[in-house]
């Protein structure tokens, strides 16, 4: 019987996490090399330009990553959950962590001091064959977001946006689908490129017309048909 880390199928894209794409006795071992820890929501697990000393895996619970530059402006990079490895990247080159890691609910995660991920890595090619195809998977899926959002204003990223987070993070109630990760507007807004003011000015329009349904920290797609002919014909 597979386990709750199996893959549903034999294709790999950045939707699936790390410890998915591992072996039961790869991901059991790697797992066994670390410590256990807890994190609050709003609390970070990860600081931008903090040295690296280990990395996490996330077992239970969301996370987002942000970056923040020079003046100030925060983006939203991707959103990490169960499964998912965050710190990697400084682990392997030394570097201070390029971005910082913040719990959106309780999040469990295993620690792994970036000496013993290395060494395992080293001990373990295949291990790091999968980890090399996850940044690769990322690359191309952060790539091709950019390509698209290139060639959209704000409002069709925007609806983009919310059907991406319908696909990965929504669940079905009786209004429409139900946003599981609670994102506020500037998190939104920093993952667009865009600033709150705008967010909030379209999900103003979009909650007039009945497309969205908002709440504090929550929000439920009514016509995800909609959204779609935002991106797809940019209506006015």
């Amino acid at each position: 019987m597979a386990d709750a880390w199996s893959m549903s199928g034999p294709e790999l894209d950045d939707r699936v996490p790390f410890l998915a794409r591992l072996e039961r006795t790869d991901r059991t071992a790697l797992i066994g090399l670390g410590r256990e820890m807890r994190f609050e929501p709003r609390l970070p697990l990860l600081r931008q330009h903090e040295p690296s000393s280990h990395v996490l895996l996330i077992r239970r619970g969301w996370t987002k990553v942000t970056a923040t530059a020079a003046n100030g402006y925060e983006a939203l990079l991707a959103l990490r959950g169960p499964g998912d490895v965050v710190g990697e990247s400084a682990a392997l080159t030394g570097h201070p962590r390029s971005a910082t890691v913040t719990a959106l609910e309780p999040v469990l995660a295993v620690a792994v001091d970036h000496d013993r991920f290395q060494r395992f890595l080293s001990d373990s090619p295949q291990v790091a064959l999968r980890l090399l195809s996850l940044a690769s998977d990322r690359t191309r899926a952060a790539d091709r977001r950019r390509l698209e959002f290139a060639s959209m204003r704000v409002r069709e990223r925007f609806a983009a946006l919310l059907l991406e987070l319908a696909r990965s993070h929504g669940r079905r109630n009786g209004q429409g689908i139900e946003l599981t990760v609670p994102l506020s507007k500037q998190e939104m807004a920093g993952s667009i490129g865009a600033s709150r003011e705008m967010v909030n000015k379209l999900l103003v329009e979009l909650r007039g017309r009945g497309v969205v349904a908002t709440g504090r920290r929550s929000m439920v797609i009514l016509r995800p048909d909609t959204l779609r002919r935002i991106c797809a014909e940019g209506e006015r």
